[in-house]
């Protein structure tokens, strides 16, 4: 295996390597650092990177793993030991400045790891260094106006998504094996579809928050990023907060599942109101592609879904308001905000308590007549494209869907505000490209921890159309 398939091998395929004394983790992180130093000033991935400890921890991974068995000083920590992985910019990292990419917090230094941080450390990962984001997790461009723009590794002049678009960019170039990022309304999901790698928002509470700077509390989640469903199952099984007996999502074989079992709604509204052509194209073969290898599917209809657009807005542009007016952020600093932000936590502030105790009761009521539906209609789960349109360039602030112009900001958020909105799993994986060569993404969503179900279909489908491209750059 050379360099180039290296970088791009799955985290298995790495472990293995290191079981079999192949491959040291010392001598992959000096290839996935020089390979940062390299590409990073292209895509803009990294605001931060960790060279020296990343180094350290390897070291350490490497003399634990590659100590004699059964001898004092062997230790092998699970399938991440020594893999190195990045996390975004709003995840703290104790010692490692933590910016979540704002000008206010350039020089933030954590004194404490975020929980996240603490389980991948104690499960030997290897910390390549902090990812680029849209300011404050809030937008879905990851165009930065204090650390400049990640771009897209498919076609640099297009947005990489966001806000965990530098994660996105990081993983799919090839520049971790995985990283950690936050999803308010569609921040993993969005930027893992524009960029072809698959992407993983967990059921609310699920992984853990703490030690990671706000958008909106009641709809934030961390979640992985990878570039095959194997390795997101791996870091969600390290991250996940299992309960009882739930099997451990690390383990690949508990991935394995019979595709016949699984049955997939496909809700009409709202997912396919406007589509860009190729995305339904797309998304029209997936669906061919999953029902030849045994999967059910039907039309069903969940009442609610037109509200939830404007039902998740109100509750995180209030939220958002209120954490930067308790930190003496906003309005105080007000000159320090990147243009959108400013202007949307000047919004936050302005909705009116009867509109924000609306979006709660909308929420409420979205959240039982979801599972009423998957129940009565007996679905595993809802599947729809990921996101309305392929990456659109950094200038695009419209695109024309038939004879309509629509927001860009707004086709790329409608298909992932409701997860958020009800707490619920979804998981965003690649079903093709465009003519041009743009990544299209698939979404899958179902009820409350129903991580593994998703996962399950999930990897039913990477193993009907696996995607074998890579970056041009």
């Amino acid at each position: 295996m050379d360099d180039a398939e290296l970088a791009f091998a799955s985290i298995e395929e790495v472990g293995k390597l290191f079981r079999n004394r192949k491959l040291s983790p010392v001598e992959l992180a000096k290839l996935m650092l020089a390979r940062i130093e390299r590409l990073n000033p292209k895509l803009n991935a990294y605001i931060t990177a960790t060279a020296e400890r990343a180094l350290t921890q390897a070291k350490k991974a490497e003399s634990e793993l590659f100590a004699p068995r059964g001898r004092k000083g062997h230790r092998d920590r699970g399938p991440l030991h020594g893999i190195p992985i990045s996390l975004k910019d709003n995840i703290y990292t104790a010692g490692i400045r933590t910016t979540a990419g704002s000008k206010i917090l350039k020089d933030f230094v954590p004194p404490n790891d975020a929980s996240v941080v603490a389980q991948l450390k104690n499960a030997g990962a290897v910390l390549l260094g902090k990812t680029n984001m849209h300011e404050f997790a809030y937008g879905v461009t990851s165009n930065n106006p204090h650390y400049g723009p990640v771009r897209n590794p498919w076609d640099l002049s297009r947005i990489p998504g966001g806000s965990s678009g530098g994660s996105a960019a990081a993983v799919a170039a090839g520049l971790c094996y995985g990283s950690i990022g936050t999803d308010t309304g569609g921040s993993i999901r969005i930027p893992a579809s524009l960029c072809g790698i698959v992407g993983l928002k967990p059921t609310w509470g699920r992984i853990s928050c703490e030690g990671i700077v706000p958008l909106s509390p009641a709809l934030d989640c961390a979640g992985p990023l990878a570039r095959t469903v194997g390795d997101v199952a791996t870091l969600t099984g390290i991250l996940y907060s299992r309960v009882g007996r739930e099997p451990n999502m690390a383990r690949a074989s508990t991935l394995l599942a019979d595709a016949r079992k699984f049955c997939l709604g496909i809700p009409r509204q709202l997912f396919f109101d406007a589509l860009s052509s190729e995305v339904r194209s797309a998304f029209d073969t997936a669906m061919r592609e999953l029902c030849r290898a045994g999967v059910a599917t039907k039309d069903i209809s969940v009442p609610l879904l037109d509200e939830t657009e404007d039902a998740g807005n109100n509750i995180a542009w209030t939220e958002a308001a209120l954490y930067h007016q308790q930190q003496g952020y906003s309005p105080a600093r007000a000159a320090e905000y990147g243009e959108d932000v400013r202007s949307r936590l000047e919004m936050g502030g302005k909705v009116a308590a009867v509109d924000y105790l609306r979006a709660l009761e909308i929420q409420t009521q979205f959240i039982q007549q979801l599972h009423l539906v998957l129940a009565e209609a007996d679905v595993d789960a809802m599947v729809f494209p990921s996101t309305a349109i392929e990456a659109p360039r950094f200038d695009q602030e419209t695109i024309r869907i038939g004879t309509h112009e629509y927001p860009a900001r707004a086709l790329l958020l409608r298909h992932n505000r409701p997860a958020n909105l009800a707490g619920v799993p979804a998981v965003s994986i690649p079903c093709g490209f465009t003519r041009s060569g743009l990544p299209i993404g698939l979404q899958i969503m179902a009820g409350v921890s129903s991580e593994l179900v998703l996962l399950r279909i999930a990897k039913v489908f990477e193993r009907s159309q696996p995607q074998h491209r890579r970056p041009p750059i």
